[in-house]
């Protein structure tokens, strides 16, 4: 059983004991620094040489050159037939509603002419490259590549490179078709830091990239954290998250059951459920027990409930939406009768849930919007991935002759008073100064 700790809002030290629980140092230990900084500087160094060294010593098979490390397009769609059709019905079907909310995500070019002649604008343009890590030790995630790749697609990036590790050489078939609907280009068998570093610095076999993107272990994230500045990262994500609202009146096995979604991910995820029925949350205490047996990655769950879970009493819904706010979840589930009137008071949150029957899988896998997001309390000033995130604003400035005088003049006067003589000279040269 998971002895998950039960608070009260009113309990003494109460704030004191949820920031201890929310508390998760995603900085990696010095050791884990000094390995990924030496993987990182012998990719630089080495390239292919050491990418093959690396991944026969992690994975475990042998590469007999570095062209080995590919895999062809053909076998992309070899794995597609290779699954069954109920896969593929799945992986379209997702595939087709990610595509068509990120469709409505694209950014625009637009400028605007003053009275002068004068325009500004902004042009907006996507990466030209960019490599996606999907993670391929204890599980497979095509729902991943589908939620990385297809908004890559849609924002218009040239060429996107997918890593993926093989341990043993043994490759998942449902990934590889995941990334032929995808629309992935290339797909190299690599994983771990030495993969973020080859996509960053490029080797003689795999390119550089703009921008990498995806989840990983801790190796992986501290070297996506290593990378950044030489290119583009989407985020260094936590462990996953689950804040359930509940107004006591959904059946207490689905909110249950949405609190070991999250937990089965690894045993340092967390779930949160937040309540103002004492009685319901003992509700949900004996679902908890009763179900979480019947689950296989019960184990995992047990640590996780145990190690960061809790299940919150509160005094009335408006405290429950104070604490989501100060938690800033991942996920957020508003599971109440009336979600619409509960959602203006959220600010952060990487994704809402709302509604009884919204369970928060549904945005894992098909729901449409995407499901990598702010982890560990960072929904307070980001955002989820979407296509915003593959394309880059140029702001555009033309400016007539007449403008060359009004904004040469301010120009000018700003720049003497900072002592940068040459800035207002080269905005005077441009204007009749008097004489």
């Amino acid at each position: 059983m998971a002895e998950m700790r039960q608070l009260s809002t009113t309990d003494q030290g109460f704030q004191r004991a949820l920031e201890a629980l929310l508390a998760w140092e995603s900085v990696s230990d010095q050791g884990i620094n000094q390995a990924v900084d030496a993987i990182i500087a012998d990719i630089r160094a080495r390239g292919d040489a050491a990418l093959l060294e690396y991944t026969a010593r992690f994975d475990h098979w042998q590469a007999d050159a570095a062209g080995d490390l590919e895999i062809p397009r053909s076998r992309l769609e070899q794995a597609w037939h290779l699954i069954s059709a109920e896969q593929q019905q799945a992986l379209s079907h997702a595939a087709g509603r990610i595509q068509a909310y990120a469709e409505l995500q694209k950014l625009e070019s637009w400028s605007f002419a003053e009275a002068d002649g004068s325009v500004l604008g902004q042009q907006v343009t996507p990466l030209d490259r960019v490599g996606l890590y999907v993670p391929g030790g204890k599980a497979a995630y095509p729902s991943s590549v589908l939620m990385n790749a297809v908004p890559a697609k849609v924002a218009g990036v040239t060429e996107l490179i997918m890593v993926v590790p093989t341990p043993r050489g043994e490759m998942n078939e449902l990934v590889l078709a995941a990334a032929h609907a995808g629309g992935v280009d290339r797909v190299f068998k690599i994983g771990g830091a030495q993969a973020v570093a080859a996509l960053a610095y490029g080797t003689e076999t795999v390119p550089s990239v703009d921008k990498v993107v995806g989840p990983g272990n801790i190796y992986v994230a501290t070297a996506k954290r290593a990378v950044f500045g030489q290119v583009g990262i989407d985020m260094v994500a936590g462990p996953s998250e689950i804040l359930v609202i509940c107004d006591g009146a959904t059946d207490p096995d689905w909110v249950a059951m949405d609190l070991f979604s999250q937990a089965e991910h690894d045993e340092d995820a967390q779930s949160i459920l937040i309540c103002p029925d004492a009685g319901f949350v003992d509700r949900v205490k004996a679902s908890i027990d009763r179900l979480l047996p019947t689950l296989e990655r019960e184990s995992i769950i047990a640590a996780a409930l145990q190690r960061r879970g809790a299940l919150i009493t509160c005094r009335d819904m408006d405290e429950a939406c104070r604490l989501a706010n100060f938690i800033a979840p991942e996920h957020l589930e508003l599971s109440v009768a009336d979600p619409e009137t509960v959602v203006p008071k959220i600010r952060h949150a990487g994704a809402i849930f709302m509604g009884r029957h919204t369970s928060e899988p549904l945005g894992d896998y098909c729901a449409g919007p995407n499901h990598v997001l702010p982890t560990s309390r960072t929904a307070r000033f980001s955002s989820p991935l979407g296509v915003y995130d593959f394309q880059k604003r140029s702001s555009l400035i033309m400016v007539s002759k007449a403008g060359s005088e009004s904004l040469g003049r301010t120009a000018s006067v700003l720049a003497r008073g900072e002592g940068l003589t040459a800035h207002a000279r080269s905005a005077e040269y441009r204007f009749d100064k008097p004489s």
